[in-house]
């Protein structure tokens, strides 16, 4: 089974006297040219035709129908093999933006969390923070796929307050290690995945230490890490100037032991040419910042042998 995540930047549908065009990869509070926004879709279905995943998880999507719509007019025109299970649920975006998949596979079971509050989980809300309110920024979407099981998350970004984004991110990576180990008797022995944009930078944040620490040391295996670390960057921040990998792949320990061997690929073709540290081919049509795929590379991974 080849599984996938890509942060597709604010994939939205804007109808209109001609139909449903989709919006550029572009963010939302960002005016740029809207001319290029259908360029951009192209590309982030040529991008999905490279991968060719049989799972893909995706992050930045506004619903169902706008998941259905880039399905329907832009993967399977671009040559995409269908994916006859699509779900994206409501999330707590304002913008909604949520979390999604595309799957060649059956979905066994599909739960959403976007509802999930601290006491649920048996957590307590520190100083600041409404114990009314949901814990995830966006959901954590747990799908099953024969004996695996995926965490589709994306955690909160580090803006406009990276103080109070922390401790958001910090408990939305807590209450995520509790749905695993309330899903498996003993997590460790469980064959599951978290995927997804964690938004964590490279060394976490200044001042804190990383957020989502409460998923990584013994109780997961990041696979990322079985690549060099000059080639472990998935997003490139124009701002900053600086390179992040942002997007996860957290296995269990019996997952990771059980596929010693699976590297993951970070497929960058996409990403706009701003984005110098990458010297291979990129997609016919990418710009300097835009006409792009997104802002984030995409994440394979094989799993040979997964029935």
């Amino acid at each position: 089974m080849r599984i996938a995540t890509l942060n597709v930047q604010s994939l939205r549908l804007f109808p209109d006297a001609d139909g449903n065009p989709l919006r550029g990869a572009r963010d939302s509070d960002v005016s740029e040219d809207a001319g290029l926004d259908q360029i951009d879709r192209k590309l982030t279905a040529e991008l999905l035709l490279q991968v060719d995943a049989d799972v893909v998880a995706l992050q930045e999507v506004f619903d169902q129908q706008t998941l259905d719509y880039f399905h329907d007019v832009y993967l399977v025109p671009a040559g995409v093999r269908p994916y006859p299970h699509r779900v994206c649920l409501p999330g707590n975006d304002g913008r909604g933006l949520d979390v999604a998949m595309l799957s060649r596979r059956p979905l066994d079971r599909v739960q959403s969390h976007a509802s999930l509050k601290l006491a649920d989980v048996g957590m307590y809300a520190p100083a600041g923070v409404d114990p009314e309110l949901p814990v995830f920024r966006r959901d954590c979407l747990m799908v099953d796929i024969g004996p695996m099981t995926l965490f589709v998350c994306h955690f909160k970004s580090p803006y406009p307050d990276p103080d109070k984004a922390w401790i958001t991110r910090n408990l939305e990576a807590r209450a995520t290690r509790c749905l695993i180990e309330r899903r498996f008797e003993d997590p460790a022995k469980g064959l599951w995945l978290i995927i997804g944009d964690l938004n964590e930078a490279n060394d976490g944040d200044a001042g804190h230490p990383r957020a989502i620490a409460p998923l990584e040391g013994d109780v997961s295996v990041d696979l990322m890490q079985r690549l060099p670390v000059d080639r472990r960057w998935t997003y490139f921040d124009p701002h900053s100037g600086l390179y992040h990998c942002p997007d996860a792949l957290l296995a269990s320990p019996a997952l990771a032991a059980r596929w010693p061997d699976a590297v993951p690929r970070v497929m960058r073709m996409g990403l706009g040419a701003e984005s110098s540290r990458f010297r291979g081919q990129r997609l016919a049509g990418v710009g300097w910042h835009r006409p792009h795929a997104s802002d984030h590379a995409a994440v394979v991974i094989d799993l040979d042998g997964l029935p």
